[in-house]
């Protein structure tokens, strides 16, 4: 693809800048015809840091010739005041959404620092630590003595997608997620893996192309028996088997982001934002 022309992209934050990343990226991702240069701002939560954020947009605005394009979730009005002065196109989350929400709502917003992206009691922020402690124990296929606790266990050849997924669905939704690699050895047995038949309903499969597989796994080992084409199709096809035979549903991740992979299968096994909801 052949990009028309180069813009910068600031997102700032006096938080961690992961809501105005998520936004901005959302928005920007229409535009196919642009490269974008990412630079993330977080914690401006003073005026000393408010202007040394506008330098270095202003420099990057003279040294590109291009104005940068700056979103920006900030609550304090004097840091906002002081950012809006920066030579880009600034685009003020709270400003935008804020007041039309105090109207409708008839009520005035608290304009708390982090807020948007922080959880509001400890019950919660312990909820999604339990999630990534489990997850991060079970990856892999490790520990499945706990898959009882699982909310969701993710199954899938080598290199699909599994443990990003896994550690996203914890991270981002506080949901106790396995996963499970199915390897040569358990591919080739007609039944389903000990650790696994006990929690069938649990159970979601993750498949991928074989070139894209093959890809993947030569950049890992290259030329190796893993990453030959003919193993990879092998190795796929057995498991998308598997899948049909034991009614197990399943994803192709290949051209799918990890954040769309865990949408889709939040959707198809109506799994709730774990323990809490945002």
């Amino acid at each position: 693809m052949t990009h028309s022309h180069h813009r910068t992209v600031f997102y700032v934050s006096d938080g961690t800048g992961i809501t105005a990343e998520n936004l901005g990226h959302s928005l920007i991702s229409q535009f196919d015809n642009v490269h974008f240069e990412h630079i993330t701002i977080p914690y401006i939560d003073s005026e000393e840091k408010a202007n040394a954020a506008v330098t270095q947009i202003n420099q990057t605005a003279s040294k590109s010739g291009h104005r940068p394009i700056i979103f920006a979730t900030l609550v304090a009005e004097e840091v906002r005041k002081i950012m809006a002065t920066a030579k880009g196109l600034y685009m003020d989350v709270f400003n935008t959404f804020i007041g039309p929400l105090e109207k409708e709502l008839k009520a005035h917003s608290s304009y708390t620092i982090g807020r948007g992206h922080g959880l509001p009691d400890e019950t919660r922020y312990r909820a999604r630590i339990e999630a990534i402690d489990f997850t991060l124990s079970t990856d892999d296929g490790n520990n499945t003595h706990r898959y009882s606790r699982a909310e969701i266990i993710l199954i899938g050849v080598s290199r699909c997608g599994k443990t990003p997924t896994s550690l996203y669905l914890a991270m981002q939704r506080g949901i106790l997620v396995a996963n499970y690699p199915l390897t040569e050895d358990d591919l080739q047995h007609s039944e389903l893996p000990k650790p696994l038949r006990e929690h069938k309903n649990k159970l979601f499969g993750l498949t991928i192309d074989p070139m894209r597989l093959h890809e993947i796994r030569n950049k890992r080992r290259p030329d190796s028996h893993y990453a030959e084409v003919n193993h990879c199709q092998n190795e796929v096809r057995q498991a998308e088997r598997w899948f049909s035979e034991y009614r197990i549903p399943f994803l192709n991740t290949t051209t799918l982001s990890i954040e769309e992979i865990a949408t889709k299968i939040l959707a198809q096994r109506r799994l709730k934002h774990g323990h809490f909801d945002y």
